[in-house]
């Protein structure tokens, strides 16, 4: 998964695919802030292993509560609201 614009059709990823994109994500994140691999640890409360599987794309069991304290850690928790938005009038409207 080399390209990193996301309006491609996500369906044709696989499960490991879109795993390995949020890991690479998240990494450019923590860079951006400056943080390394123990801080994010350090401030998000799970093992630096986690942090280097979850970047390297082994994340794909990450545990929910692990992955929102990874976006606190990174300043990026508003952006979890978005991975179930809240319910249109129908479903069929976007």
């Amino acid at each position: 998964m080399e390209n990193k614009d996301w309006d491609q059709d996500l369906y044709a990823y696989s499960n490991g695919e879109l795993a390995a994109q949020l890991g690479e994500r998240f990494r450019e994140y923590r860079r951006a802030l400056g943080l390394s691999q123990k801080q994010v640890a350090l401030q998000s409360g799970v093992s630096v292993m986690t942090v280097v599987r979850f970047e390297k794309g082994q994340g794909n069991a990450i545990r929910l509560d692990n992955l929102i304290a990874l976006l606190r850690a990174i300043q990026r928790l508003e952006d979890i609201a978005g991975v179930i938005p809240d319910l249109p009038r129908s479903l069929y409207a976007k």
